[in-house]
């Protein structure tokens, strides 16, 4: 059991964790706390210095500003190609800072982020990260690049997880994103140049991965990705961008292998790069960069994917969408717009179907990352 600073990896996080994971509240124009239903975050992601603008989530999935909170650290004022650049893990929400190579730690609090700690990430250039049981992989873009893994004290403190740094293929590999399987056992990477999916296995009494076990997508050009509940491998494919080539292929995933169950379903738009995989496990969402819009499809039993719609087109966002994020109940899904600087809201419907209702705007073309509660 992998144990550190007082607590388990395979146990809960203290109780005081879980008490901290009020909803996120002060708007700008001074709302209570109590009246948001959840939150939606977002990097700005500015080489000035990097922050997260919070948006409070009415019960209608409708938004209103609730702050803006330094990371402590830079942005690099450009794309990062990545998914996971911020993840919430019981009451802690947890940021990449590419420009001055660190990772912040943020409890949240009934009416702000409280920043708790800014730690280096142990590389160049972190893209992404996944938490899981009071243990942080962070995935570092620089260079050759790497993962490597930081602990999580009880009131949110980061510290280097000794020995825990892994490369990736090896071969520049271009990596968009990192994250634990739902049991927390293994760790998967997705490389874009390479069009290898990497996986590590972690070491349940110390926490430290081994690996890389580099395996090739069935599709070019894998980029996001997410589990569905029974742990089948859900991954965005933008075959570099061809037009109306990208697809999404789902696998099993099992002893760090992994097999292709739907090889590259086509979205027949462009630039499939995002994943967000509902709590049930019924449906899977993409955005298409090149062609604004979202792509839903109904993942089977066995983990086999099929189109909600003929066109490819389950849902139209603003220009250029990026990262998505659920809600924690999943009835709202939010895309990152990177071409005008704003927020695309969704109901999702009994069918998987998306409902607009609106979003937020004013964001920094600069922004990456989306977290949503």
């Amino acid at each position: 059991m992998f144990e550190v600073l007082g607590f388990s990896r395979r146990a809960a996080l203290p109780v005081a964790l879980a008490l901290a994971a009020a909803a996120l509240g002060v708007s700008a124009a001074g709302a209570s706390a109590s009246s948001a239903a959840g939150e939606v975050y977002t990097l700005t992601n500015s080489p000035a210095g990097n922050a997260v603008k919070a948006f409070d989530r009415a019960g209608d999935g409708s938004l209103a500003p609730a702050g803006q909170f330094a990371t402590g650290g830079t942005g690099t004022g450009g794309g990062l190609g990545n998914q996971g650049a911020m993840v919430i893990e019981r009451g802690l929400l947890f940021a990449v800072n590419p420009g001055s190579d660190s990772i912040s730690s943020f409890r949240i609090r009934p009416d702000r982020l409280e920043l708790i700690d800014t730690d280096p990430s142990g590389g160049d250039q972190p893209i992404s990260l996944t938490a899981d049981d009071g243990l942080l992989y962070v995935l570092n873009a620089g260079g050759a690049g790497n993962i490597t893994g930081l602990v999580v004290s009880e009131n949110g403190a980061l510290s280097p997880l000794a020995g825990s740094t892994r490369p990736l293929s090896g071969a520049g590999p271009g990596p968009a994103q990192v994250s634990f399987d739902p049991d927390g056992e293994q760790l998967v990477v997705s490389e874009k140049d390479t069009n290898l999916i990497d996986t590590y296995e972690i070491d349940d009494d110390s926490g430290l991965a081994s690996g890389p076990n580099p395996q090739p997508s069935a599709g070019q050009t894998p980029f996001g990705f997410g589990f569905d509940k029974r742990g089948h491998l859900i991954v965005s494919e933008a075959f570099g961008g061809a037009p109306d080539a990208s697809a999404v292929s789902s696998y099993r995933l099992e002893n760090g292998l992994i097999d292709p169950i739907t090889p590259s379903a086509p979205t027949t738009e462009t630039a499939a790069c995002w994943i967000a995989v509902t709590k049930d496990g019924r449906f899977t969402y993409t955005t298409n960069t090149g062609s604004a819009s979202i792509s839903g499809y109904r993942i089977g039993h066995q983990g086999e994917l099929s189109a909600l719609d003929p066109d490819g087109q389950t849902g139209v966002t603003g220009p250029g969408p990026i990262d998505m994020a659920l809600s924690r109940n999943s009835r709202y899904l939010y895309s990152l717009n990177s071409g005008d600087g704003t927020l695309s809201g969704f109901r999702v419907g009994a069918r998987g179907d998306l409902t607009p209702i609106g979003g937020a705007a004013g964001l920094p073309l600069s922004a990456s990352g989306l977290a949503a509660r």
